[in-house]
C-alpha cells in the first residue's frame, strides 16, 4: 500500500470513528434522571461502533509512522498499543452498562448504579487518561520529530494530554457522576470523551488533506541492495 492511499484510509475511518463518539457523548445528558434502557443500549451500540473503526485507525497510524521514519518505530508500536488498550477499555465498561441495563427490570443510571457500576470508575476514568495521555505524548513526540503532519498535532497532543493526565486525582473526589470532578463524574469521561473525539476528528481532517500531498510527491527510486549492485558490477 502506498502512503497516499495508507494516509487516506487512516484518516477516513479516523473521521468515522470520531463522529460516532460525537454522536454518543449528547445522548448521556438527554435525561436528568436515569436514563430509559433504549437510550443506554442505543449509546453503548454507538460507542462500540466507532471504537471499532478506532481499532483500524491506530493501526493505521502505527504503519504510517513507520513508514515515514522506520527509526520510530518502537514508538509507533507504544501508539498503537495504547490505542488499542483505550478501546478495550472502552468496550468493557459499555458491556457493563447494557448488561445492567437488560438485568435490572427498572430504569437505573447505569453509570453509578446497578451490579457493574464501581467496576466501571477505573476503566472509564483513571485508566483510560492513563492510556489516552500515554497515546497522546508519544503521539505529539513523533509528530515533532518527523514529517508525519503539520506542527499544532504535536503541539496539540501535548496539551490534550495534559488535560487528561490532569484528571487522575479525581478518583478522590467520590463518584457522582453530576460533579465535574469526581472519579466518575462528567468531567472525568463525559468530557473527556468529547474532546478526544473533536481532537482525532480534527487529526483524521488533517491525515486526509496530507493523502493528496503525499500522492503528489514523486517516488524515490529505492537504492539498490548491496548484492544487487554486486551482481551488476558497480559495488
Amino acid at each position: 500500500m502506498s502512503e497516499a492511499a495508507a494516509r487516506r484510509y487512516t484518516g477516513m475511518f479516523g473521521v468515522i470513528a470520531s463522529l460516532f463518539i460525537v454522536v454518543q457523548v449528547p445522548l448521556y445528558f438527554v435525561y436528568s434522571g436515569a436514563p430509559p434502557d433504549w437510550n443506554i443500549l442505543t449509546r453503548s451500540l454507538i460507542g462500540v461502533t466507532g471504537c471499532t473503526f478506532y481499532i483500524v485507525y491506530f493501526i493505521g497510524l502505527r504503519h504510517l509512522v513507520v513508514r515515514v521514519s522506520p527509526a520510530h518505530e518502537w514508538a509507533a508500536s507504544v501508539i498503537q498499543t495504547a490505542g488499542l488498550l483505550w478501546v478495550a477499555m472502552v468496550f468493557v465498561p459499555q458491556s457493563m452498562e447494557v448488561g445492567a441495563a437488560i438485568s435490572v427490570h427498572h430504569d437505573i443510571d447505569t453509570t453509578t448504579e446497578g451490579p457493574f457500576a464501581a467496576a466501571q470508575y477505573l476503566m472509564q476514568g483513571g485508566i483510560s487518561r492513563l492510556l489516552m495521555g500515554l497515546f497522546l505524548i508519544t503521539f505529539g513526540i513523533v509528530v515533532t520529530r518527523t514529517r508525519l503532519l503539520p506542527a499544532w498535532v504535536g503541539r496539540s497532543s501535548f496539551i490534550v494530554a495534559a488535560i487528561n493526565l490532569a484528571f487522575l486525582p479525581a478518583v478522590y473526589f467520590g463518584d457522582d457522576a453530576a460533579d465535574f470532578y469526581s472519579a466518575q463524574g462528567w468531567g472525568t469521561t463525559a468530557s473527556m470523551g468529547a474532546l478526544w473525539s473533536v481532537w482525532t476528528l480534527a487529526v483524521s481532517v488533517s491525515i486526509l488533506r496530507s493523502a493528496r500531498r503525499a500522492a503528489a510527491e514523486p517516488v524515490e527510486p529505492a537504492e539498490p541492495s548491496r548484492h544487487a549492485r554486486t551482481a551488476a558490477g558497480i559495488g
